[in-house]
This record gives structure tokens, sequence and C-alpha cells, in this order.
């Protein structure tokens, strides 16, 4: 897999993420997570905004081997969507599915 192939984050709703401006400007998002959560591990809650402002972001890597477009730790989605969790998780990967 190339990084032209890896999938672009097409939606990040969590406004309180330092990366998160207009869209997501990591450069690359890790998603993890454990029992039934698919979180992303690069969200950072500081009042400074980061990151690249060209960029597309995409999934560096998956840790939800039992995510139905997980394959081999790397995500095969066409893309993903990323939207507000709920206390220690505050960013979720939306496009998570189990298996």
């Amino acid at each position: 897999m190339t990084t032209v192939e890896m999938p672009h984050v097409s939606e990040c709703t969590v406004a309180n993420c330092s990366y998160n401006h207009d869209g997501c400007h990591a450069y690359a998002i890790n998603v993890s997570g454990q029992n039934g959560s698919a979180d992303c591990a690069t969200f950072i809650p500081l009042s400074m905004k980061g990151g690249l402002d060209t960029v597309t972001s995409m999934v560096g890597a998956c840790q939800r081997a039992d995510c139905v477009h997980n394959q081999n730790l790397e995500c095969a989605a066409g893309e993903i969507r990323v939207g507000p969790g709920t206390g220690e998780h505050a960013a979720r990967c939306l496009t998570y599915s189990p298996r």
C-alpha cells in the first residue's frame, strides 16, 4: 500500500481537536480502541490548532482488527469519517463496522 492508496479522512466533526480546522489537518491519523470503540488516537484537545495547511488526511494505521475494513492492520475503506465520541473516547472512527 502506498500513501496514494491510503484511505482519506473525508470528514471530521470533532471541533475540539487541535488538528481540526475546516477539516482534519493531520498528515495521517491512527485508529485504536478497545471494547467496541474505534477511536481516533491522533485526537489532541489543545487550544492551539496544528497540522499542515494543505493536506488531505489519511488513515496511517488501524488497530481494530475486528473491523470489516481492516486488512493486516491497514484500513481498506475508500474513505472514513471521524466524529465525536464520549468521555475519554473523544473522537471516533464512524466508518468502523465490526465483523
